[in-house]
């Protein structure tokens, strides 16, 4: 189950911002404008994703904040999404029926880009090679 989502400098939330789940999450409602596109882009991007195109940007430096009147721009946009795996649901080779278990109640994937597009990811604080 989804835990909670960490977004800092990630595109329109300038400020550090946590979204914790107490519940299954099912949908994200809001008013326009409110940022709900992004929170479902950083979830994709935390993920993975390579295309800049499906998040909206031309290449890594778009996902970065870029300031507003109160807020100063910044060099880095960071994700990260926390999962319960209090079940042992994760396994370090998904693909293999036998794949060994993720030994931890929590597991937390981050992911960072910087202004020049380079990126880190991170898995439970480690760095880790996106696979």
């Amino acid at each position: 189950m989804l835990k909670e989502i960490e977004l800092n400098g990630f595109k329109s939330f300038g400020k550090k911002t946590r979204f914790e789940f107490t519940t299954p999450v099912i949908g994200i409602v809001g008013p326009n404008g409110s940022g709900k596109s992004n929170v479902v882009e950083a979830i994709r991007f935390v993920l993975g994703e390579q295309s800049m195109k499906s998040l909206r940007g031309k290449s890594g430096s778009d996902l970065v904040f870029k300031g507003s009147k109160t807020l100063p721009k910044q060099n880095r946009a960071s994700a990260t999404i926390v999962f319960d795996n209090k079940k042992k649901l994760f396994k370090l080779d998904a693909l293999a029926k036998d794949g060994q278990q993720v030994d931890f109640d929590e597991v937390s994937i981050s992911r960072e880009v910087f202004a020049d597009g380079g990126n880190t990811y991170r898995l439970n604080g480690n760095e880790v090679r996106l696979k």
